[in-house]
């Protein structure tokens, strides 16, 4: 769910020679940026915990009936809608260091509502601001992050952005199941706190410093991240953000890329990637699951085993056969997920189904969110900015959509019927890797249009 196409560009500041920066400071400051993915996955990951407990409280604290609990888990997707805008508003004017100090207080303030919430509209919210921060924070934070890496470690700094905000959703299952949901709210407020505290004392991104025309403070900055800046020479910059009008969509180059990268947004979304993660333990405890939130954090923790294999293997395989193999996957899952429903319809409680228990745990949720976004990142970052924000825009209104109506497919369709349809959007979104999406893997942005322009 994290927008990683800037690990495609190349830093301002390069070296002339061979020498290789030691500097140890950029891995603080990649610490301190990677801490606004980690506070967006726990807010994703805070409803699923939250809501049973929600459910369970009695008067004058807040309860959420079944279409309040759509809404507390649905309207963070709005807020990481706006987010999103005003985080590419605010990259180039207020700067990528500013961005990220500024998204801490969303964070903070919306669960210091949810702490103090005396009525659901309260929760709802405090939601919707954290939503804000989340939005901000996926869009600013790879960017700050590529920005400041030196070339031998910008892959793995990279990677670590979606690794992040995994280990931030099992933060939240692992604390949920030991936490009441106020308790977890405070919780919340620690990352983009320490993030706060940091990010104070790390320097803007020495990228952000030339097209300033701050040369000395770009040169500062690049010292204090990367150790020296002797040997290090200033390119001529490029126009960045140069103009997108409607006439360009008639160019191959400009119109292939862009259906593609809306495309794997609606698939990303429709696969049920966001549901399943804000309503994990709602989920199991449909499935009869004595122990839900044990299955949510047995869940979550492959996740975050996935995303880290494949961030290991992402530049050798390429993003489109880790696409395929990652969607062939939650066909099986999303099926076997339906089976399991359908064989235990009516059934006791039973937490002993291990033969199908593995196939619902193995859901590789996020690591097929995080290809997504690359591939996208990867196709659409060459022919405006525009055109990767209206693909962000239909990833979170997706998203809402998808996580807002669950619930009531659940109930219309039975919750087989809902895993059985997420199921057949996966093969889509298979069908349409294999044979619409290219591989970008060692190409330059020059062999991509080329591509898309049939050259």
């Amino acid at each position: 769910m994290v927008p990683e196409d800037q690990e495609e560009s190349q830093p301002l500041l390069g070296p002339s020679g061979g020498s290789v920066p030691r500097g140890r400071r950029v891995f603080l400051a990649a610490f301190a940026a990677a801490l606004g993915p980690f506070s967006f996955g726990f807010a994703l990951g805070y409803s699923s915990p939250a809501i049973p407990s929600l459910q369970r409280d009695a008067p004058p604290a807040p309860r959420l009936d079944d279409d309040a609990a759509s809404w507390f888990g649905a309207i963070v997707t709005l807020g990481a809608a706006a987010g999103g805008v005003l985080g590419g508003w605010l990259l180039d004017r207020a700067g990528r260091k500013v961005s990220l100090l500024l998204c801490t207080m969303p964070f903070v303030v919306g669960f210091a509502v949810i702490t103090a919430a005396q009525d659901v509209w309260m929760l709802l919210g405090g939601r919707l601001l954290t939503g804000l921060a989340c939005g901000i924070a996926s869009l600013v934070a790879p960017v700050y992050i590529s920005e400041i890496a030196y070339p031998a470690v910008r892959g793995l700094l990279g990677s670590c952005v979606q690794l992040m905000v995994v280990t931030g959703i099992l933060l939240a299952y692992v604390a949920g199941s030991i936490l009441e949901w106020r308790w977890l709210a405070v919780l919340g407020c620690v990352p983009p706190s320490l993030m706060l505290l940091l990010m104070c004392c790390m320097p803007e991104t020495p990228r952000f410093l030339l097209t300033q025309h701050k040369h000395q403070e770009a040169i500062a900055a690049l010292q204090f991240l990367w150790g020296s800046e002797q040997g290090w020479e200033e390119p001529p910059l490029r126009d960045e953000h140069q103009g997108f009008h409607l006439a360009q969509l008639r160019r191959p180059g400009v119109y292939k890329p862009f259906i593609i990268g809306i495309s794997l947004m609606a698939f990303q979304q429709l696969s049920g990637i966001n549901a399943v993660m804000f309503y994990a333990e709602t989920i199991f405890e449909k499935a009869k699951f004595k122990n839900s939130s044990l299955a949510s954090i047995t869940m979550s923790i492959i996740q975050v085993l996935f995303t880290a294999a494949a961030a290991l293997v992402m530049d050798r395989a390429g993003r489109r056969l880790l696409l395929t193999l990652s969607g062939a996957i939650m066909v099986f899952s999303t099926s076997a997920f339906g089976a399991y429903f359908k064989l235990t319809q009516g059934g006791p409680n039973n937490s002993s189904h291990v033969n199908l228990f593995m196939p619902i745990s193995t859901q590789p949720v996020d690591p097929s969110a995080g290809l997504a976004w690359l591939a996208v990142g990867s196709m659409c970052f060459f022919i405006a900015g525009v055109a990767t924000g209206i693909c962000v825009l239909t990833n979170w209104l997706m998203a809402f959509l998808v996580t807002k109506e669950f619930s009531n497919l659940m109930e219309v369709l039975r919750p087989y019927g809902t895993f059985w349809l997420t199921s057949t959007f996966c093969i889509f979104s298979v069908l349409f890797a294999v044979f619409c999406v290219p591989e970008t893997k060692g190409k330059t942005l020059e062999q991509i249009t080329a591509h898309f322009e049939g050259q």
